[in-house]
């Protein structure tokens, strides 16, 4: 398994609730398209940065849901909510443990 995090800092704090919404109604939709794709998240943290996480079975199918985010924020005219690229990390995962969560 593959993960990508990207790391978008600056951002327009007057946008985060239209980031979200359309993170959550469009640009999931795509990633889960992308050939091996096994989840995602987006995390919100403090000083205007917003992060997201992604898992692939490949480094390939990592790398093309790059340019797929890379394409949708300027499909969704994004760059001056996210003024700058963000910063990419990603890499083979070689620990990991996760527990069964229960939704109501």
């Amino acid at each position: 398994m593959f993960s990508t995090i990207r790391r978008y800092e600056a951002v327009d704090q007057s946008r985060v609730d239209e980031l979200i919404k359309k993170a959550d109604e469009t640009l999931v939709p795509i990633l889960s398209d992308v050939p091996g794709f096994l989840g995602y998240y987006l995390v919100q943290a403090d000083h205007g940065v917003i992060s997201s996480i992604g898992f692939f079975d490949t480094a390939a199918h990592a790398d093309e849901s790059n340019r797929v985010a890379s394409d949708w924020v300027r499909e969704q005219k994004l760059e001056t909510a996210l003024p700058n690229p963000p910063k990419v990390t990603g890499g083979e995962v070689v620990v990991s443990k996760t527990s069964e969560l229960v939704q109501a």
